[in-house]
């Protein structure tokens, strides 16, 4: 990345077209969030378990459709907040192209954003926050025994298919 020069003391705001070359030439994962380029903390084994178990359900329902799901190297810009951040899966109908706390408030600035769903690593508990066309936002909570309506897709999680993948999670 070319140096830039800031005023001592003051942290440096970086542009979005700065923070590009710096990823792309830095073997570690940042994200982009008000002018600063923060490094991304490594997952625990069992979130990277929980990520595989949804990407590897969502693959095999969405076989044949339009929508395709991405694991975490996708990197998603947020157009209207200037965030730029890795989600753990991301499912994309159409063209790439198409664009819980502080990461939902700047994803839910995407216009073509449907559905927001977060996966637990805590206990089975996967969250599914849908847009309404009104444009407001519902949550609907899947637990043990349960299924996560993904309506946005045409698909549905089962809670207990996810955690039973694998030893980390089975005991959640």
């Amino acid at each position: 990345m070319t140096a830039v020069t800031r005023p001592a003391g003051r942290l440096a705001a970086y542009t979005y077209e700065e923070y590009r070359r710096f990823e792309d030439t830095n073997p570690a994962r940042h994200e982009y969030v008000d002018g600063q380029i923060l490094a991304m903390a490594g997952g625990t084994p069992a979130h990277a378990r929980l990520q595989a178990a949804v990407l590897f359900a969502l693959e095999r329902r969405l076989e044949g459709r339009p929508c395709q799901p991405f694991p975490s190297d996708l990197r998603v810009k947020v157009v209207a907040t200037g965030v730029a951040t890795y989600p753990g899966v991301t499912v994309v109908c159409g063209s790439v192209e198409t664009d819980a706390g502080d990461k939902f408030e700047h994803y839910r600035q995407i216009p073509t954003l449907q559905a927001y769903v977060l996966v637990s690593h805590r206990e089975r508990r996967i969250e599914t926050r849908r847009r309404a066309p009104d444009g407001g936002w519902s949550e609907h909570v899947a637990g043990r025994g349960q299924t996560a309506a993904l309506e946005a897709i045409g698909t549905e999680l089962a809670v207990d298919e996810i955690y039973d993948r694998s030893p980390l999670t089975r005991e959640l």
